[in-house]
């Protein structure tokens, strides 16, 4: 009698089903911490049961994004490593991703039908517009922006906050196209009582209640009428990739990027400050005054955080790289600021004893990310450590540690240090 080889079966049923790709497997092997050793034999479309329900493979299976560390599978949240932020206009595939229900199925199927943009609240003239509507009836501009999440940085509070913990990498400077969202409020007819927007998307609740919104969010008039806030249906010269909000996103640059939100369906003109889902209590909120770690501070004491704090990072080298005593190391990475344009770019090998000025590239437009680079020649053999510190227009400089602690671990700027060891 022979004996079948337990590979020969795999190849076998093969034939006749389909299984878990080697991306998804590597994926659900990460967040159960160990390997799967059949998870080659899991029919595509089931999820380890340990993992939550079956549409999670439908939305891996939509994403590709080799390198990225996955912090969470429903829903999926997805954080880039520094040294695959290398490039001035992030991939698609190496921008982050930050979802808080599950993708609608129209972003996956890529279709348009029966879709609308929905104009309502403090306007004269409501409105339902399509996808041609937009795109022939406005000014259609393009501009390269800074999408971070509020909680990027949230890994280094302590105690902990609650959370995604992300490291450094929930950020990305992607090529946007669209309209600016003025120019349709405007076409829209705004009140005088109009005093902030709020907006409404297509992705599905984690319950499937559709009678649960699963994240609405928004900012003032003011922000609202910024010639870079905008209405995108392309990233990076491609319709918007599902996962990043097909079939249009509003992009508030500066801002949280859970403001920038995805898969609209409605943008409503409210003549109070918006108070959908996430917009109360703690979510996107910051102590109005210092607290003490730990502290339980009311939701009254707490206010919306509007722009994000000035930041940089490190994309070339990475910790942990080896040289030789006397090469000069080329370090280079990105700088950006909610408050606009960075005026200055440093680093330290000396533990922040003395610093030197980098070259700094002018941004592409206001709100994306600035190049820095420069050259650095260690002293002699022995453990460094490279701090980098990014300077705003305002003058607001990089803490060397992490700011003041917040309930729920936003705004986390501190300086991006990384190390190197210089041999002989």
């Amino acid at each position: 009698m022979s004996t079948m080889k337990p590979e020969n079966t795999a190849v076998s049923r093969g034939d006749r089903r389909q299984f878990v790709k080697a991306s998804t497997l590597a994926t659900f092997s990460a967040m159960l911490g160990m390997d799967i050793p059949f998870g080659g034999l899991i029919p595509q479309g089931l999820t380890p049961v340990a993992l939550g329900q079956d549409e999670v493979v439908q939305e891996m299976d939509l994403i590709h994004k080799p390198g990225l560390r996955v912090l969470n599978l429903r829903p999926v949240n997805m954080e880039t490593p520094a040294l695959l932020l290398d490039d001035e206009i992030t991939p698609n595939q190496r921008h982050f991703v930050r979802n808080n229900g599950l993708m609608p199925e129209r972003a996956g199927q890529g279709s348009l039908s029966g879709w609308t943009l929905d104009i309502d609240g403090e306007v004269e003239r409501p409105m339902k517009l399509s996808m041609d509507q937009l795109q022939s009836g406005f000014k259609v501009v393009e501009g390269a922006y800074v999408l971070e999440c509020g909680g990027n940085g949230r890994a280094g509070f302590y105690p902990p906050a609650p959370g995604n913990q992300w490291t450094l990498g929930a950020v990305g400077c992607a090529l946007y196209k669209g309209i600016r969202l003025r120019d349709v409020l405007l076409h829209a007819g705004l009140r005088n009582s109009a005093v902030y927007i709020g907006y409404y998307g297509e992705d599905i609740h984690l319950s499937r209640d559709p009678s649960k919104v699963v994240i609405s969010r928004g900012f003032p008039i003011s922000k609202a009428l910024d010639e870079h806030t905008l209405l995108a249906w392309e990233m990076n010269g491609e319709p918007l990739p599902a996962v990043h909000g097909f079939p249009l996103r509003l992009i508030c640059p500066g801002w949280p990027a859970s403001t920038s939100g995805k898969w609209l369906k409605r943008i409503t003109v409210r003549n109070v400050v918006h108070d959908g889902e996430k917009m109360t209590g703690h979510s996107y909120r910051m102590p109005k005054y210092p607290v003490a770690p730990g502290t339980d501070v009311p939701a009254q004491d707490m206010e919306i955080i509007s722009e994000m704090p000035v930041k940089s990072i490190i994309t070339f080298p990475e910790t942990g790289m080896e040289v030789p005593q006397n090469q000069e190391v080329p370090l280079r990475g990105h700088a950006w600021s909610g408050s606009g344009n960075i005026s200055a770019m440093d680093v330290s090998i000396d533990f922040g004893q003395t610093w030197k000025r980098t070259e700094l590239k002018a941004p592409r437009n206001k709100f994306a990310w600035q190049r820095w680079n420069v050259g650095i020649q260690f002293p002699g053999p022995g453990y460094y450590e490279v701090w980098a510190r990014a300077t705003d227009v305002t003058g607001a400089m990089q803490p060397m540690v992490v700011p003041g602690w917040n309930p729920r671990g936003y705004l986390n700027n501190a300086m991006h240090r990384i190390a190197i060891k210089v041999t002989a």
